[in-house]
This record gives structure tokens, sequence and C-alpha cells, in this order.
């Protein structure tokens, strides 16, 4: 206690850190907390797991002080409903000696309820993006006193395309006397760009060197033929003791679902595993991460949208079903184990097509891990052709995208490259087979057979006049179906 005594936090969170376990402050809320309390705007980088919540949390409980009117004065914002929601779990243990009233504002849930809380007044809101705009556009929520934002995850927040709604916010909230911080576990450009924006001179505190694993998690990466083959290796390593409490991340809502239907019907049964994707009720995705925090399931498998910041104990190992194409995600995925200064795996599987991607990651973290063979208990499937032939095609592409010039197995047909050679842009939006455009020209270019053209050209569409119906009165001779009143 003597260590958050030193911080300079009253007696009532003082005393709110003892009940909720902290005993020693984290590398971060040492270097936060007491640059935030002197009315500094902060930029934070640290490993996720490191107690980033808290160490701006704290600092905004200790300003507001008091609940006070009626409109708030602190304003949270995150990208993920789930996110919010666990925010807002952290700030109320933080305030629960104060009378500070907090709210977490999240769509998939009507907003009647929340705009009624907010008619009996606020101090602190918690909130995504959109919600909070649509409420801002009711005018439910005044911004005059705001004189605190956090942006938490702004990475992430820019990935799912919420850019232009934190820019609104922005417009619309105060800025005069404003205090800011943005916290995230990884720093690229754009975040960069955004910190530039609307913080005023801030003090830069990276506790990590960005992008970089929790150094109690330990790394494999297994090389997987096939989807049916990463499914064999999912069913081998789940029969494992030691996989206690796994969470598996998948790069779509469709391969989660495809990954839980293969998983009931072959490896656990139904009422042990768990499903979070954006298509998931509400209340669907706040009983099943509460299942799997509490431990009454054994697997969650989810898309990205359970990567940030979500604080689960006891998490044993992460499984990366894919790679996943935003390569700051893998650190946050692989962050849900090792929590606490606690130990936790993570296990990773590639195939021919995200080789590329997998070194693209290892110079994010900076970190050489070499694919390794899958055990010897898996069946490694044949490749059926279709998934062989996106497998290649992927790869042609990723090396195009490193050397324009590279043609590879699968490139275009002669009479794409002549129209875009004589610059016909408006006949290459309508190719079609062939070289013929949609309106039946043929491309800028493209040399075809006459005898041909009659044969390939795109058939008339019907006369309008000539159809049955409210037209037939404009055909000459044909009596209308009317009759006269």
């Amino acid at each position: 206690m003597s260590e958050f005594l030193r911080l300079g936090l009253n007696p009532q969170l003082q005393r709110a850190c003892e009940a909720v376990g902290y005993q020693l402050p984290t590398p971060i809320q040492e270097k936060a907390i007491p640059l935030l309390l002197q009315g500094h705007d902060v930029l934070g980088i640290a490993q996720t797991g490191t107690g980033k919540t808290a160490a701006y949390a704290l600092p905004i409980l200790m300003r507001c002080k008091y609940a006070q009117g009626m409109i708030p004065r602190a304003l949270i914002l995150a990208p993920t409903r789930e996110l919010v929601m666990q925010i807002h779990e952290v700030m109320q243990g933080l305030a629960q000696f104060t009378d500070l009233r907090i709210l977490a504002l999240y769509g998939g849930l009507g907003p009647k309820t929340q705009i009624q809380t907010l008619d009996a007044g606020v101090d602190i809101l918690v909130s995504t993006p959109g919600r909070f705009l649509e409420l801002y556009r009711k005018e439910a929520i005044g911004v005059k006193d705001l004189k605190y934002l956090i942006l938490d995850e702004a990475d992430k927040m820019m990935d799912m395309g919420f850019m232009p709604q934190i820019r609104q916010i922005l417009e619309k909230i105060p800025y005069k006397k404003r205090q800011n911080g943005l916290f995230s576990a990884t720093f690229p450009e754009k975040v960069e760009n955004l910190s530039h924006e609307f913080l005023e001179f801030p003090h830069k505190i990276e506790v990590t060197p960005q992008a970089t694993p929790a150094s109690q998690v330990s790394q494999f990466v297994f090389e997987a033929q096939n989807v049916q083959t990463k499914i064999n290796a999912l069913a081998y390593f789940l029969q494992k003791p030691e996989f206690e409490r796994v969470m598996i991340f998948c790069r779509s809502k469709d391969i989660v679902n495809q990954v839980e239907q293969e998983l009931i019907r072959n490896v656990m049964p139904v009422d042990q595993v768990r499903v979070i994707h954006s298509n998931k009720g509400q209340n669907t995705r706040i009983n099943a991460m509460q299942q799997f925090r509490e431990g009454k399931i054994r697997v969650l498998v989810t898309t990205d949208v359970a990567s940030r910041g979500i604080d689960i104990p006891k998490v044993s190992h992460v499984i990366n079903f894919d790679v996943p194409l935003i390569y700051e995600d893998y650190v946050h995925r692989i962050g849900r184990t090792g929590r606490a200064e606690q130990v936790g795996e993570s296990i990773t599987f590639i195939t021919l097509a995200e080789m590329y991607h997998w070194h693209k990651i290892e110079e994010i973290i900076q970190q050489k891990i070499s694919p390794e063979p899958l055990p010897e208990g898996v069946l490694i499937e044949d490749t059926p052709f279709f998934e062989q032939q996106d497998m290649l095609r992927s790869v042609d592409e990723q090396r195009k995208r490193e050397d324009p010039d590279f043609k590879g197995a699968f490139h275009e047909k002669k009479w794409v490259i002549k129209a875009r050679a004589n610059g016909n842009k408006a006949a290459l939006k309508t190719l079609g087979k062939n070289g013929i455009t949609r309106s039946g020209a043929v491309a800028q270019g493209v040399k075809r057979d006459p005898a041909k053209a009659k044969k390939n050209a795109v058939p008339k569409g019907p006369d309008r006049n000539n159809r049955p119906g409210k037209n037939a009165k404009y055909r000459g001779g044909a009596p209308s179906s009317k009759k006269k009143r």
C-alpha cells in the first residue's frame, strides 16, 4: 500500500487498490499516474497485460473526486463492447469507496436504459465511438464539461474503421483545458499521426519496445498444409490435459463457425465450447466471455474482436488458427495468456500462403521463430485442388507486391495487358470473357474474329413497349385492358 501512497492517490483509492488485489504498481502505472495527476497529456505504450487500464483510470478517479452535476466530465473511448465492459468493471472496482457515477455505453442493446441513466447524471463515460455519437446526436449526452479524454487501443479503432467517428468526436467536445491520454500496446505510424492531432506536448512513456510479446509467453509455430490439417492439429493439442483454458483466434466469423462445428463433432462436448464474433448477439457474447472467465467452459473460439485488452485470468494457451493480416494483432492475441506474471503458451498454424505474413510479423516483434513440422500424431490431409490453387494464387500476389515485374503462374491474359497498355480504363472496368465488355463493345487494342462477334454478342434486352401491362396503351393496335368509365 505504501507504494500506491507514494504515487499521490487519496485514501479512498488506496483502499480500493488493496480491495481489488493491487499490491505494487506496474512500470506503466508508476510512470503514467504521476504525470496524469499533474495534468500532462500522456502517450503510453506498454505490453498487453501490464495494467494500462488502471494507469489512466486511477488519475481520472482522483481528479474527478466525487459526484458532481449532471454532465460527464471524463470520456474513455475503446474499440469493442467487450473492452468497454471490462474498463467499466475495473473503474467500478477502483471507485467502490467513492460516489462517482460511471456508465458504459456500447451497441447491441437498445439505448433507452442508457439514456435514462444519462438523464439521472453521470461523471465518467466509457464508450465505443459509434454509440457515443449515436446518443450525442439524440442530444442525450452533454459535452461542455468534458475535461478528460482517453483513447484506449487507438490502433485497433483505426483498423476497425472508427477514424472518421473519432475525428467527429474530437470536433464536438471542448478542446480548451482538456487533458488527453492515448494508451496502446503498439504504436504504428498512423497512431503517431493521430497523437499529433489531439495531444498537446505529450509525455511519451514506452515501458517496453512497441509490438514486443510478453516474455512469459512461449511461442510455437507449426507448418500446416491446409485447413483440414489445421483442424486435425487442433484436435491433437486439445486432447492434452495441460490445455486447460484455451482461446482460438480465427481470421473470420465463417472460419470461427467451422472450427466450432468440427470441435463439437469430433473433439469435445458442446457445453465446453463457446463462440464470439460480430454476428453474435450482445447477451450471447457477454455470457460466453463470462463463462470462459469463470472457467465453466474450456475453449473460446473468436475473431480479433476479443484480442484487445480483454483480461481473462489463467488462459493456459492461445492458438492462432489463422495468421492475422493486421500484424500487430498477433501481439494482442498471444497477450491473452501469460497475464499478471503467469506463464503461457501460444501456438500458430501456418500454411504456404500465410508464410509471407508470418515473416512480416517476425519483423514487427523482432524475433525469429522458424516454423516446425507438426507432431507425429497429427494426421496430414491431402490439399484439395481448389484450396491449393487459392494458396498458389495468394503466393503470386504476395510476390507481385514485393516485385511488380514478377509474372507468376497466375498472370493476366494478353488482351487485358493490351487494354491496360492502351489506357482504356472505361473498357477495363467492364471487361468480360474474350475481351467483350458488358455493353458489347470490343476493348481497345484487342483483336477479335468477326465470325465470332455475332456468336459472342451480348443479347439485347426486351423492349419496354413490347411488354404487356401498363405500357400496352402505347403500342399501335393493342387494345387497352382497362375499361372506359
